[in-house]
């Protein structure tokens, strides 16, 4: 566990949700044990979970998938509209890559699944807090093998990324890494106008115009590991 705890240079302040109130203490207790991690509120339903986001306005939300009342994709999309500074992180017992897509589509920086959270979930934290987007090491295995099973994921697999610029590389690799446009050219040192401009042709010789697709596209090209940060 101390290994996915290291610090940052600041407390990241942490809001929990998940309905298993058993659960949602053990990973209170988990993050708390991680130096520079504060959980400043729990929740234990998406229409809770949506009201302390707003209030309490944390770095980071870590959200259960299948809250009652409002489903934790749907408390992710309004989170990313709504408090867009707060990075999402989705806890789910769930494998299926559909789920996965889904979290990455509705504006989620991380996914995590709960039979490994004791070893990721201080890891997944940091990495969004950072700017980066983190997938579950199990998670990125199962992309890749189904991935590459389809044909039109083959096809994605095989596109040459020195086809790009070494501009359009940078830009599509933070995308992928889930910086936002305005952090993207921040850390390249250029206008926002130019990282769109850069990621739209990027996007145009990759085939690659979702988010989804670009994720995909960076873990077939074995940008970012286990922990994409």
């Amino acid at each position: 566990m101390n290994g996915s705890c290291t610090a940052l240079p600041r407390v990241t302040r942490v809001l929990l949700a998940d309905d298993h109130p058993l659960l949602l203490n053990g990973v209170t207790a988990l993050l708390e044990a991680c130096e520079g991690l504060q959980v400043v509120g729990q929740a234990g339903s998406g229409s809770q979970a949506l009201r302390l986001i707003g209030q309490l306005k944390p770095d980071v939300a870590v959200l259960d998938i299948a809250l009652p009342d409002l489903h934790g994709i749907a408390v992710a999309k309004q989170v990313a509209k709504d408090v867009p500074a707060t990075r999402i992180v989705m806890l789910s017992a769930h494998e299926d890559r559909v789920y996965v897509q889904q979290a990455l589509s509705a504006g989620a920086r991380g996914y995590v699944l709960k039979r490994s959270a004791s070893e990721t979930l201080g890891q997944a934290v940091r990495a969004v807090r950072s700017g980066g987007v983190y997938l579950d090491p199990a998670i990125a295995a199962h992309l890749v093998t189904a991935s590459l099973a389809e044909p039109a994921s083959r096809e994605v697999a095989q596109l040459d990324a020195r086809t790009l610029t070494q501009r359009e590389q940078e830009v599509i690799r933070l995308i992928a890494l889930g910086f936002t446009t305005k952090e993207a050219a921040a850390r390249l040192g250029i206008t926002d106008k130019s990282v769109e401009t850069y990621k739209a042709r990027a996007s145009d010789k990759l085939g690659v115009r979702s988010r989804a697709k670009i994720v995909q596209y960076g873990i077939l090209q074995g940008w970012f590991g286990s922990a994409m940060s």
